[in-house]
């Protein structure tokens, strides 16, 4: 969940005499925009060996945490079995956000059946098939179903506003 106070906050663009952003101002484009379509989100993972890679995914807000589904065959499921820790970086209305921290996937049904009810609301038919998802097709970089389901856990985000008022901040929050 990142709908809590930061513990930490820095202005990153001081040196440019621009106030620091605050984190409501993030968290609504956040919480209101992922179900836009024009919202772009890419998942950030690194392998074993340190390899980086970045995909295109389908994002979630749901009870204020952050939700992406990938085929466990694909190099994103593979690479989070490795190493939890990635990043989700967001394109959103006013505001560009990079959020840092670590994706689990989740079985729960109750959580399954609420995000594949934001799903068909924004236009993708999912249903629950087990402890993951299906359909009739989903994006080409997420692979063949079923798709597992992941809940991101931020510990800090960046935020850049590309809108006014202009400004650039870091957020850093505490541990769950």
């Amino acid at each position: 969940m990142i709908d809590r106070t930061p513990i930490k906050t820095l202005n990153l663009a001081v040196r440019y005499d621009m106030a620091e952003l605050p984190w409501s101002r993030a968290l609504a484009q956040l919480s209101g925009g992922l179900a836009r379509p024009e919202a772009t989100c890419f998942l950030g993972t690194v392998n074993a060996a340190g390899k980086p890679h970045a995909a295109g995914i389908g994002a979630s807000w749901c009870d204020d945490d952050v939700y992406f589904v990938t085929g466990p065959a694909m190099r994103k499921a593979r690479d989070l079995a490795e190493n939890p820790a990635c990043t989700i970086s967001l394109r959103l209305e006013g505001i560009d956000l990079v959020l840092e921290g670590e994706a689990e996937r989740t079985t729960d049904p109750a959580v399954l059946e609420k995000v594949a009810a934001i799903y068909r609301d924004g236009g993708w038919p999912a249903e629950v098939a087990g402890d993951a998802f299906t359909a009739p097709y989903s994006a080409p970089s997420a692979g063949p179903p079923p798709w597992y389901l992941y809940r991101f856990t931020t510990t800090s985000a960046v935020g850049v506003a590309h809108e006014e008022p202009h400004g650039a901040t870091r957020w850093r929050f505490a541990p769950e």
